[in-house]
């Protein structure tokens, strides 16, 4: 009988070998191994006591230093959901999720405790707005672990950031307080699919970087193509559309347009120096 984290580490990595018996039997790591984007769902929105208690759950992860900068914003206003739903909308599904979540990086607090003690700021530079951004994508993944284990489905969204002034003003969000990601998430209406990744050997390395792409991505992106091919080709208008279309194409074509380019001109105006 196959473990299910041995089929979902074959199923994820097309190098993936046999997982060490110490491992197998373990249902946390097969529930991270075997997660799934969601994005679609039932109607139902989820109860505030379940997001709130996630949402401890969630911070209750690792935080650099204990400086603990992090917030989760539970977008339960009706008027407001409909505007941030509305600037997602980029993506379709994203109209169809019934309960939506901002994680943000929150540089604020620790500079509040320092007006409050009477200590100088002494490290106003880029590590405060990293340590604060590493924050929130800590508690992200963790709150994406907690919901899948409670029975949810949900789906990080990036793509706030495109619009991360006007996010940040519907939120209320104060100086060195912005937004990192969004969290999509319901009950799920079906399945998703186990998306492959790289192989491992292209992206674990043991005491040295080692560097071997063109064959690895040739692979990896023939493995995609024929079991989780594209439903549609990126930016077809400007590059026309390909008989064998794979995810380096994809990629490379997502990059290949300016995105975000007002991004750092918010950030400063949100009062931090990115020296």
């Amino acid at each position: 009988m196959t473990d299910p984290l041995s089929e979902a580490l074959k199923a994820r990595f097309l190098d993936a070998g046999d997982t060490p018996d110490a491992l197998l039997g373990n249902a946390t790591l097969e529930t991270i191994a075997s997660r799934r984007s969601c994005r679609a769902f039932e109607a139902k929105p989820v109860p505030l006591e379940i997001l709130r208690a996630l949402a401890a759950v969630a911070l209750s992860s690792p935080s650099k230093s204990d400086l603990q900068q992090r917030d989760i914003v539970i977008v339960q206003d009706t008027a407001i959901k409909a505007r941030l739903l509305d600037l997602l909308s980029a993506q379709a599904w994203i109209s169809g999720a019934p309960s939506l979540i901002v994680f943000c990086a929150n540089n604020r607090r620790q500079r509040q405790l320092h007006e409050t003690r009477g200590l100088p700021f002494a490290n106003d530079h880029l590590d405060a707005f990293f340590n604060a951004s590493v924050d929130a994508g800590i508690a992200l993944a963790s709150y994406v672990i907690a919901a899948e284990a409670a029975g949810l489905g949900c789906c990080p969204i990036s793509t706030i950031r495109n619009h991360a002034q006007e996010a940040s003003d519907l939120l209320g969000l104060p100086d060195h307080v912005f937004p990192v990601a969004a969290l999509a998430l319901g009950y799920p209406s079906k399945n998703g699919q186990i998306s492959p990744r790289l192989p491992l050997r292209t992206t674990v390395h043991v005491d040295r970087f080692q560097e071997q792409i063109a064959d690895d991505v040739a692979q990896y992106d023939a493995h995609r193509a024929q079991v989780q091919p594209y439903a549609e080709q990126r930016s077809s208008d400007l590059y026309g559309t390909s008989d064998t279309y794979t995810w380096s194409e994809d990629k490379a074509r997502q990059y290949s347009l300016p995105e975000r380019v007002d991004f750092a001109e918010f950030i400063k105006a949100k009062g931090f120096k990115l020296d």
